[in-house]
């Protein structure tokens, strides 16, 4: 008695030492290149201290009370943030099957048959009830490398709706500082036409007086009417930034209105933090090198073929021509079974598989590594931008204030007769210019705040 107990000890012991081989390689994050400071970052210094930084989420950095409830609802009703939901959960749902591989798989079986031939007498039946099991232990861990695998395209599928988060918030908060300008020039551009109606009134006033000419009053007309189709394209820009976010938030733009505001030209400073910090911010990036994992994993479950696969099974039932007499224990029925499998030739079929999936990692891992480069640059654009716009923002003030009062002295001096028409629309053109210059200005630096937010990842957290 003890020595079938001693082999069975031994055959435990030896599966469960295989069981613990594995066939893949080791994996290990790429290396890729992080800088030790960002080159556009030079003399960078936020004017606000960093315990001064908004907690919450960076779409509340510029100050807008009606942007910070639009924003919000993007995770909740984007359809492509729903999307990226949804594949997430589906991702989940393939690492628990993978998982489910681990153990051993139980069945009921009942079954009830007549045969018979020749004549009723002739006829039987057959009852049969068992209840089985099976099970391939994952010796050379091919299984849990699945698993492993599975785990790490799930996560990248986490960071795949992080990204697509980011981007729909992103996209929205840009849409409405894009509306908000809209906005703006559309008063400004009503403040002109005004001014041009008064002008175009002093002008027919002169004509009629015989003092100018009529193609003072013509010009005068050209500037009205420009001016007018100038606001209508205003108008119809922000209906496409309503219609946009509307489709952001998951609805109909018939069902979305968004009236008019005042804007609040806030421009956040932005922490930068250390470079190397970016390769764990960014979605785009953990996906990447997600990917890397799972393809890493594929090797090992590749390289298993190469050796041979068990698989246990063992059932007990009862069988018999009578049901009332089904369950004795004369009608009882056992089996175990041990099957093993393994492939002698394949003509390089297994090498070749494992040869696509090795290059297949190397793939993973140049687009990983091409991800972090993109990423770097991306963010040094938007720090060269934001340093270049800040400086031009201020030269476009400048600017409209100067030809604000040339617009002024001309439209006196043309009064008073000093001028012809001509300068005075050479200097309306030039003041109208001039404003809405400003007015993009203002926009780029926030619309390249939010690109810059985006490049390192979103928000952030201040110790």
């Amino acid at each position: 008695m003890k020595t079938p107990m001693i082999f069975r000890l031994t055959a435990i012991s030896l599966a469960a030492v295989l069981c613990g081989c594995a066939v893949g390689p080791k994996y290990e994050v790429p290396a890729a290149a992080a800088p030790a400071t960002f080159k556009e970052a030079e003399g960078w210094t936020p004017a606000a201290p960093a315990d001064a930084l908004e907690r919450g989420p960076w779409w509340m950095l510029f100050g807008d009370p009606v942007l910070n409830e639009l924003a919000a609802s993007v995770e909740v009703n984007n359809q492509n943030v729903a999307l990226a939901a949804a594949q997430y959960a589906q991702a989940r749902a393939v690492v628990a099957e993978q998982r489910a591989s681990l153990f051993p798989s139980v069945a009921l079986n009942g079954s009830g048959s007549r045969s018979g031939g020749g004549g009723a007498s002739q006829a039987s039946n057959n009852y049969r009830v068992d209840i089985g099991g099976s099970w391939e232990p994952d010796i050379w861990g091919s299984l849990r490398a699945g698993v492993t695998g599975a785990q790490a395209s799930a996560q990248a599928s986490a960071a795949d709706l992080a990204a697509a988060r980011l981007s729909a918030q992103g996209e929205l908060v840009a849409n409405y500082i894009g509306l908000r300008q809209a906005d703006v020039e559309k008063q400004i551009l009503e403040t002109t036409i005004a001014g041009y109606e008064r002008v175009l009134q002093i002008t027919q006033n002169r004509v009629n007086a015989g003092v100018t000419a009529r193609s003072d009053l013509l010009q005068a007309q050209t500037q009205l009417f420009n001016a007018r189709a100038d606001l209508l394209t205003v108008v119809r820009q922000r209906a496409v930034y309503e219609h946009a976010i509307a489709v952001l938030l998951g609805k109909a733009p018939a069902e979305f209105a968004l009236a008019p505001a005042s804007w609040r030209i806030a421009v956040p400073e932005v922490p930068l933090g250390v470079p190397s910090t970016l390769l764990q911010r960014r979605p785009d990036i953990a996906a990447a090198e997600r990917d890397v994992a799972a393809a890493n994993e594929n090797i090992g479950i590749a390289r298993a073929a190469y050796f041979p696969s068990l698989n246990l099974s063992a059932s007990y039932g009862y069988g018999n021509s009578q049901v009332g007499g089904l369950f004795s224990a004369s009608n009882s029925l056992w089996s175990l079974g041990l099957s093993a499998a393994q492939t002698i030739f394949d003509a390089g079929a297994i090498a070749a598989r494992v040869e696509q999936t090795k290059a297949a990692r190397d793939a993973a891992i140049a687009r990983y590594r091409q991800t972090v480069l993109d990423a770097f640059a991306d963010v040094e654009d938007q720090l060269a931008a934001t340093r270049a716009l800040a400086q031009q923002q201020e030269l476009r003030r400048q600017a409209s204030e100067a030809a604000d009062q040339v617009e002024q002295q001309m439209e006196n001096r043309y009064r008073a007769g000093q001028v012809n028409y001509t300068e005075v629309v050479s200097a309306q053109v030039t003041a109208l210019s001039a404003r809405r210059a400003l007015i993009q200005a203002q926009a780029d630096r926030q619309t390249t705040a939010v690109a810059l937010i985006q490049s390192l990842g979103g928000g952030w957290h201040v110790p």
